[in-house]
């Protein structure tokens, strides 16, 4: 009677090790703790072991029926509270769930510090990140890039993958709206110092004062809120501004409802526009004039790209993806009076 043919052995951690040239322990960190690893490694040892069917004794997340692997996303939200992120994570959770992922939701609250919280303690158990309008530093973002797939929204970030709308086309709009109605004088309602979109549409807006020869004052407010509208209300009514271009809806929404309890007329005395276009321009009186950004279609294309990333998309980074942005006009800007 012959010998029946031994079973072949199978795959172990040290056989994925040797092969990827790390330690063994370096590989059941990439099952168990993917975020102490860096991604390239990670994504070496999971190619390897797929080759040599290695199972890991970890969880493994079930292949989607006719999708990509269930898993993760982050989404880090500066502030949950603010409706302009409402169509942000719509469109992002909308679009993780078409290619089956579920999406964890962080508020940050404005804090870099939160914000950098937060991410430490879901990088293990998340597959990528999305970070809307991120209050850390670059050089920490790149870091974080470096462990798990990230991409930016509302911010370029040089090395990382970046979606943004056209600030600075939407400001010039704003402007030029302005110096059509006749104004000379422009305030920006300026938004937190640590945005970088405000850093580029405050940028845009002298650019644009310059060009068009009309004079630019910036006003600082406390908070990117209505109460931090509100509270910049008696510098703007002091200055010598007859329209203001604001950072968000949310300031040019407080600014115009405490103008207009201090006797003050909007359009009349005061036109102001403000930026993203959220759910709440539409809905008081005058309806506020502002600078549209698609916010679905931000989110949306922000996981898009990061899934792309995750399966191995090659990207150089170096040009983020613009998003137009458009003027929509309502009654909160007329010609100054005289």
């Amino acid at each position: 009677m012959s010998p029946q043919p031994e079973e072949p052995r199978p795959a172990t951690i040290y056989d994925v090790a040797r092969i990827v040239g790390v330690s063994a322990s370096t590989v059941s960190r990439a099952f168990a703790r993917p975020g102490r690893v860096s991604f390239a490694t990670a994504e070496r040892i999971r190619k390897v072991a797929d080759e040599i069917g290695y199972q890991s004794v970890s969880v493994r997340r079930p292949m989607a029926q006719g999708r990509s692997r269930r898993g993760t996303i982050a989404l880090v939200v500066a502030d949950i509270s603010n409706p302009v992120y409402f169509e942000m994570i719509r469109g992002a959770e909308e679009e993780a769930a078409l290619n089956g992922y579920t999406m964890l939701l962080a508020h940050t609250r404005e804090s870099g510090v939160i914000e950098r919280e937060a991410i430490e303690r879901s990088m293990d158990i998340v597959d990528g990140i999305v970070l809307s309008s991120s209050r850390m530093s670059d050089a920490a973002i790149r870091a974080m890039a470096k462990q798990k797939p990230t991409v930016v929204m509302n911010r370029g970030v040089k090395g990382v993958a970046s979606v943004i709308t056209d600030n600075v086309r939407g400001v010039r709009r704003a402007i030029e709206h302005f110096k059509e109605l006749g104004h000379q004088e422009i305030s920006y309602l300026a938004g937190p110092e640590a945005s970088w979109a405000d850093s580029m549409r405050w940028g845009a807006v002298k650019q644009a004062g310059l060009e068009l020869d009309v004079r630019i004052t910036k006003v600082e407010s406390a908070a990117p809120t209505m109460d931090g509208g509100a509270r910049a209300a008696d510098k703007v009514a002091t200055g010598k501004a007859t329209a203001v271009l604001a950072y968000n809806d949310q300031l040019a929404l407080g600014l115009m409802r405490r103008l207009q309890a201090n006797g003050f007329g909007i359009p009349e005395d005061f036109s102001i526009i403000g930026f993203d276009n959220s759910s709440g321009a539409s809905l008081i009186v005058p309806g506020l004039s502002s600078v549209a950004a698609p916010l679905h279609a931000l989110g949306a294309t922000a996981v898009r790209s990061l899934l792309a990333i995750s399966r191995g998309a090659v990207s150089t980074h170096e040009q983020a993806v613009v998003l137009p942005t458009r003027l929509v006009l309502r009654g909160s800007t007329a010609r100054p009076r005289g």
